[in-house]
């Protein structure tokens, strides 16, 4: 049964109790008037920009948007982004009707090119944009003057419980600032959601008879086996230890090397706080060096594929779920997606989530998960900015919130969910149970993820792994989640202090603008070669003096400088 929101249920209160006292006033004119209180409010100070009842919009309103199709976006029924349960939910609950003026492929950034060339070329932007990635492309998009200011918008009708969320880390709002202005709202995540955990072949570790490893000296001798002593078993020497991909980035969210760094006390590829309260690049802090020479090292011995520099994360992972790569390093929701992959291509194969293992000084580092990972912007020409709201309030007071049996078992029946003839719930573990297979349609919706509190879903896991009992439906449901998944959520929480947050949470400097590319470059080939054994480590020391003098140095004042802001 749909909740309505506390203002919804107050805004109908007032129109139905100001309809009565009209109409008892009788006469056609205040019946005309009456009808015309109904009409789109022309007050600044209304809740609603059309006819409002009941939880929706009489007669459907519009919001225009653009989408990037993720190849891990599945569709069933002949649907496709444009027409799918998600859109047919959205008009007959909400009123509101959405429409793409394109979609594309999110291969290759072709999101953010197409999204450039709207912007380069003038353009006329959708209603609503919501873009995950590039900062300086979000930068570029609220500086086009095309944008509304958000906040404003999200404290007139933003629910409490949208409220409530968004509240649990007020920096997600830092990146979009302009001149006090919130320009866009924070698109939240699951916190420790990216965070990652290794996964190891097990049948491996039993073949070989070889427990997992807990630090640098044990995770070596798994590597070596993997790599020398024919796991697979079919007699050819065509196995590594560790699948990888550094072509885009070190520490990046799947198949990622940011944690062997971590085991000296580095993280690459973002700000990280110093002793005295400032912020450096993890790239050409000293302790890369060692992180460095142990990939040079794993390179040399083949415990990491020669072409790992060519691989992209998805690239990477598929050593991993072929079969030829025995461990590999990425988030929970692996379990889910790719990992099972695994068990199509070599059946009887089993892997098992565990902790990163300790450097030699009994160090553990690893990225963490910002809490928001993109942005939504409002055209300011919008005609129902209310629209966006009453969706995404109605998804924050239903979908996210734990105390809500609006959707008991999933966001669709049929699609991430089903129920068997005898009752039982079908869930993704039971994919094959579900015509058409299971698939994951609360992903298509505009904001990506439906609607999420930060801080809630992984502490809930690392509770009900830990042998708690559901205490609602929220709960029960994440129960029911695939149990290898519930074990890797555990294993995140267990090992929390071992985070390596990104600091930096501004939009791009002047710098970074203008040279940061030119910084990256120089940054992927100088380590890229030290990890080829194409330079040597020292080499290392030459790269930080250059990247310094090129424009580095003038980039950690500015960051520091924004830094120093945050905390007045």
């Amino acid at each position: 049964m749909i909740k309505k929101m506390k203002f919804s249920a107050a805004a109908v209160l007032s129109t139905v109790m100001l309809g009565s006292l009209l109409a008892g006033c009788g006469g056609n004119a205040d019946n005309k008037k009456a009808e015309g209180d109904n009409k789109p409010a022309a007050s600044e100070d209304a809740m609603y920009s059309a006819p409002f009842e009941n939880g929706k919009y009489t007669e459907p309103v519009t919001i225009s948007t653009v989408f990037p199709i993720a190849s891990s976006l599945k569709f069933k029924n002949g649907e496709n982004i444009e027409n799918n349960v998600h859109t047919k939910w959205a008009k007959d609950t909400l009123g509101i009707d959405i429409k793409y003026l394109w979609t594309v492929s999110d291969q290759n950034n072709a999101y953010e090119t197409k999204l450039r060339l709207m912007l380069t070329s003038g353009e006329k932007m959708p209603d609503i944009i919501s873009f995950r990635g590039s900062p300086s492309l979000i930068s570029d998009l609220i500086d086009s003057g095309q944008f509304t200011d958000a906040g404003e918008l999200f404290d007139k009708y933003a629910s409490d419980i949208y409220k409530k969320a968004m509240a649990e880390e007020p920096t997600v709002w830092n990146p979009y600032m302009r001149d006090g202005k919130r320009m866009g709202i924070p698109i939240l995540e699951n916190a420790y959601n990216n965070d990652p955990v290794m996964y190891i072949r097990e049948d491996w570790l039993k073949k070989l008879n070889l427990k997992a490893p807990t630090n640098l000296a044990e995770l070596e001798t798994v590597l070596d086996a993997f790599t020398n002593q024919d796991p697979d078993g079919n007699g050819k020497k065509d196995t590594t230890g560790l699948a990888v991909g550094f072509k885009n980035n070190l520490n990046t969210w799947m198949s990622e090397s940011g944690w062997i760094f971590g085991m000296f006390g580095a993280m690459p590829n973002q700000w990280n706080k110093t002793a005295d309260n400032k912020l450096a690049y993890g790239s050409v802090q000293p302790e890369m060096k060692e992180g460095l020479a142990t990939m040079q090292k794993w390179m040399k011995a083949g415990y990491i594929s020669s072409e790992s520099g060519l691989y992209d994360e998805n690239k990477a992972t598929e050593a991993f779920t072929a079969g030829k790569a025995g461990i590999i390093v990425g988030p929970y929701w692996m379990t889910g997606w790719p990992l099972p992959d695994l068990q199509k291509n070599v059946p009887g194969a089993v892997h098992k989530a565990y902790p990163l293992p300790a450097g030699p000084d009994g160090k553990v580092g690893r990225h963490g998960t910002k809490i928001a990972s993109g942005a939504v912007l409002i055209n300011k020409d919008m005609e129902h900015k209310d629209a966006f709201f009453v969706y995404q309030n109605y998804l924050f007071d239903n979908w996210a919130n734990p105390d809500s049996t609006t959707f008991v078992n999933g966001f669709a029946k049929g699609y991430d969910y089903d129920i068997a003839e005898d009752g039982t719930v079908l869930k993704e573990q039971d994919t094959d149970k579900i015509p058409g297979g299971w698939v994951d349609a609360i992903r298509y919706t505009l904001t990506y993820d439906g609607a999420i509190i930060p801080n809630l879903m992984m502490n809930t896991l690392a509770k009900l792994a830990g042998g708690a009992e559901p205490a609602n439906q929220y709960e029960k449901n994440l129960s029911e989640r695939i149990p290898e998944q519930i074990l890797a959520a555990k294993i995140i929480i267990d090992q929390k202090d071992s985070v390596m947050p990104e600091m930096f949470t501004g939009t791009p400097t002047e710098t970074q603008l203008s040279r940061g590319d030119m910084l990256e470059k120089l940054e992927k080939e100088i380590l890229n070669k030290i990890i080829y054994d194409k330079a040597s480590v020292d080499e290392f020391d030459t790269f930080v003096e250059k990247w310094k003098t090129t424009g580095g140095d003038k980039v950690t004042d500015e960051v520091n400088e924004w830094y120093e802001s945050i905390q007045k």
